[in-house]
């Protein structure tokens, strides 16, 4: 039997592509169907909206870290960090 084939979408050439066409770091998928793969960066937004609104994933210090993120940085020798 015959394998089916497979659908990606590219994140370096931002099109639907097939089974080795790149890297597999490089591409979201597999997808069943070239339409399915056209629509891999509407799955991914509606995942992560689903994620950040999930209470499940909602971290209960979040205000604290907010709170540190307006700490100056510094290497482990104590030194600033710029940026």
């Amino acid at each position: 039997m015959a394998e089916l084939e497979k659908w990606y979408w590219s994140l370096k050439q931002h099109r639907v592509v097939g089974e080795g066409e790149e890297k597999a770091e490089d591409r979201l998928g597999p997808y069943a169907t070239q339409a399915e793969a056209a629509q891999a960066l509407d799955h991914v937004k509606e995942r992560n909206e689903a994620w950040t609104t999930d209470p499940r994933f909602n971290d209960p210090d979040e205000e604290e870290d907010k709170e540190e993120a307006d700490e100056p940085r510094v290497r482990f020798d104590g030194s600033p960090v710029e940026g």
